[in-house]
């Protein structure tokens, strides 16, 4: 299984001509856009189209770094923080596979072809730019399905890509259609096929698409694994999310709980960048 990352390299470098539309035709509306108030006037200061204008023009404008993106909560209140993270804890015990079930209900699927899977999906994800929870879900519904039904080798595949597809709708404002997710597989599977599996996938998790996983708890130990909290480390940030996705790589990794797993993920990256320093403080143990 591999994507065809390396033909769409090819036809991006190809020249493109772009013809402007003299009337262009008029967008669908995300419902999320629509306002309750009819005809708002947006203030300057609040206007996204503005500010992303402005970004462009202003090249030496600073990205900002992963820790306000995706790994932290600056908008909640630090008095909730500890009772989210006790209600997360409750769910990743409820919501989480057999940590046998390659050896108690597959009868074909290995756990080397599990490891292939979750790889293939790695660089599918890569490809069309999903978020690091869409990839750490997608393999959390496998790995929930799994553990209830037995798959054959020819079906394997299948399994991987409705599930990222339910995942991407869960987590991404644009998901990927189900024909993109056909035309990954070189179309070996047809729509209706990948619309079939993602049904038996939601009867299984009995629409319970919303559980935590790795990534989740990372969020909860990214400002205190940073040396200085005011300038976020990048480094330690992106060999964090690495050490993350490699956990998904490993069927042994199913025993540990995924907040167990992102501990692991913050001691080891601490202690890789900083072999000089203890790589565990106290407050890290309040996640």
């Amino acid at each position: 299984m591999e994507t065809r990352a390396a033909s769409k390299r090819k036809a991006n470098a190809a020249t493109i001509v772009i013809v402007e539309k003299q009337h262009p035709k008029r967008q669908r509306v995300v419902l999320g856009e629509l306002s309750n108030l009819p005809n708002i006037i947006v203030p300057e200061t609040q206007n996204p189209r503005k500010e992303k204008l402005q970004c462009r023009k202003n090249p030496n404008t600073k990205k900002q770094s992963l820790t306000n993106n995706t790994l932290s909560f600056p908008q909640i209140d630090e008095s909730h923080v500890f009772e989210i993270f006790e209600y997360l804890h409750a769910m990743e015990r409820k919501r989480r596979p057999m940590i046998d079930y390659v050896e108690k209900v597959q009868k074909q699927v290995t756990t080397t072809m599990r490891t292939i899977l979750v790889d293939w999906l790695v660089e599918v994800a890569e490809e069309y730019k999903l978020l690091p929870d869409t990839l750490h879900l997608s393999v959390s519904y496998i790995d929930r399905f799994l553990s209830v039904n037995p798959v054959s080798k020819s079906r394997l595949q299948l399994l991987g890509v409705s599930s990222m597809l339910i995942a991407a709708k869960y987590e991404e404002v644009d998901p990927p259609r189900v024909d993109a997710f056909c035309n990954i597989t070189d179309n070996t599977y047809h729509k209706a096929e990948v619309v079939k599996m993602e049904a038996d996938i939601l009867k299984t998790l009995k629409f319970e698409m919303g559980n935590p996983t790795v990534n989740t708890f990372l969020r909860r130990f990214a400002d205190v694994a940073s040396e200085n909290q005011k300038t976020p480390n990048l480094q330690i940030e992106f060999l964090i999310g690495y050490l993350a996705e490699l956990s998904l790589l490993d069927y042994d990794c199913l025993i540990f709980l995924p907040s167990i797993l992102a501990a692991s993920a913050i001691f080891l990256a601490r202690f890789i960048i900083w072999p000089e320093v203890h790589p565990w403080v106290s407050i890290l143990g309040y996640g």
